[in-house]
Formats: structure tokens, C-alpha cells, sequence
């Protein structure tokens, strides 16, 4: 297609995922340590010209990633398979493209999205893990399911969400609509799922927090209510730990017809470790 002054430009959306232990989040760094000089750098080889990705949503060090959705502009023409098996070449092992579509320039991974979904995975056993250690976080005490899914239906919803928010986050507002905090539990491990229109930094590790202080029998069920309604952080539990948390679906218009994760739950990525059983 062709923008402004006839000039051929190309923008390209894809689907990633990665390992985020070894990163020290999506965000460029001037160090070059984040999942995005890595995916720039190796988009960049292969268009033989300078490219900046952006991302649907900007993950932490350490957090992981099986539904992130970027995009990019370029003015090389390339079979959508470069874009997938050409940048898989060039990346660390940790992170994989899964689906490369041309898009309109109308497009934009971040602002387009219509939701976003996480999923945190908690160890809830004596003793901490080592052949997952960075997949998924840990709490040693027994926790109380049923009274942790009392916590999570009490702030679904719009709501100003400022007590489970970062105090580096910048986004515009602290009102989202959080639309699942759903919690099973399959043997010692818990599966936390939550969706929204968006999340504020740090959202889903405070609220995992504030699970979690629940769970160990440290404060009531109406307590998270009670901390959302402060609209304080100073009142809510610690942040959790990064290494549970996956990015792991970004909704958009059926329109622009992206395809699904591979893995719609990384609990597959455990099995092998049988933390699941």
C-alpha cells in the first residue's frame, strides 16, 4: 500500500510469545535488555532497515507473554512467512513469533484493543519450586479458595482502581472495567484469570496480592472491597511476585481476523514439571 507521497510502507501486526524471565520487561531500555530491542532488532535485519514495534500491552521484568500482539511499519516488501520464520531466526530461544498479517493503517495494536486478558499461575504448597521457578509465584501457606473468589467478585466491574495501581503508571485514568477475576485450582496450583478494557501498571499483581493476604487468613473477604473503595495503595497488600503473571489473550474487532493463541493456558508448559497434578 502506499502513504502520503506515494511512498510504498507496509504495516505488519504479529503475534508473540515469550519467556519474560530474562528481560527486563517489553519497554526499550538503553541497555538493549527488554523483549522489545530483541524483537526490534531482529525485525529489523530482516526489512534491512531501522524498525520500532509497539505492543498491546507493556509487560514488566520477568512477566510473561503467550497473547501479545505488536505491530510495525515498514517500507520492505516481504512474504508474511519472513515475518514469522525469518524473525524466529534472530531471536532468543525465549521469544517466538506465531502469526504475521498485514493490516491497515488505521491499526494500532495498543489502542485498538478492545480487552486484555492475564492469567497469574500460584504455587500454593510448603515448599517452593525449582524446575518452574519463573513461571509461576509461590505462597507456602494454605490459601482459602473459596474465600478468595468471595474478594474477586467483589470488585468486578467499573470501578477506580487506584488502590491496585502502580505509583510509576501512567495511564490517564484508574477506571477500568474489570470484567473476569475468575480463581480454580487444579491440585497445589491455583489459576487466576482476569480481563478488562485495560489494566493499570501493576493492576493484576496488586489485586494478586491482595488475593493471596486473603487466602492465608490475614484479612476478610469484604476487606478487598473495602480497599478498593480507599482508592488508597498504601492500604492494599504487597505487590505479588512477576513470575506467575502471563499475558495471555488481546481482544480485538473479528474484522481484523487474528488468530487465537496456540495454548489458551500455560498450564501445558507445566505439566512436564507435574506441578499441575
Amino acid at each position: 500500500m502506499f502513504w502520503g507521497n506515494l511512498v510504498a510502507m507496509y504495516r505488519i501486526a504479529l503475534g508473540l510469545e515469550y519467556d519474560g524471565s530474562s528481560f527486563c520487561g517489553w519497554q526499550t531500555q538503553a541497555s538493549g535488555c527488554s523483549v522489545q530491542d530483541a524483537v526490534d532488532a531482529a525485525l529489523s535485519e530482516i526489512a534491512a532497515e531501522p524498525v520500532q514495534s509497539h505492543c498491546a500491552g507493556r509487560t514488566d521484568a520477568g512477566v510473561h507473554a503467550f497473547g501479545q500482539v505488536v505491530h510495525f511499519d515498514t517500507q520492505a516488501e516481504r512474504p508474511l512467512t519472513a515475518w514469522v520464520r525469518g524473525v524466529n531466526a534472530r531471536l532468543p530461544k525465549s521469544i517466538a513469533v506465531q502469526w504475521a498479517h498485514e493490516v491497515t493503517p488505521d491499526f494500532h495494536a495498543r489502542y485498538a484493543a478492545r480487552g486484555r486478558a492475564y492469567i497469574y499461575l500460584l504455587l500454593n504448597r510448603p515448599q517452593r519450586p525449582a524446575l518452574a521457578n519463573q513461571r509461576l509465584g509461590w505462597h507456602h501457606r494454605p490459601l482459602d479458595l473459596l474465600a478468595m473468589r468471595e474478594a474477586a467478585r467483589a470488585i468486578l466491574g467499573v470501578h477506580d482502581f487506584s488502590s491496585f495501581r502502580a505509583a510509576e503508571c501512567q495511564a490517564k485514568t484508574p477506571v477500568k472495567d474489570l470484567r473476569t477475576a475468575s480463581i480454580d485450582r487444579v491440585g497445589s496450583l491455583f489459576v487466576l484469570r482476569f480481563s478488562a478494557n485495560a489494566f493499570l501498571h501493576h493492576m493484576v499483581r496488586n489485586i494478586v496480592g491482595g488475593l493471596v493476604h486473603i487466602g492465608k487468613g490475614a484479612r476478610p473477604p469484604q476487606w478487598m472491597k473495602e480497599v478498593l473503595d480507599a482508592r488508597d495503595r498504601t492500604l492494599a497488600a504487597p505487590t505479588f511476585s512477576a513470575a506467575g503473571l502471563y499475558l495471555s489473550a488481546v481482544q480485538y474487532d473479528a474484522a481484523w481476523n487474528f488468530p487465537e493463541p496456540d495454548h489458551k493456558d500455560p498450564l501445558e508448559l507445566l505439566m512436564l514439571s507435574g506441578l499441575s497434578k
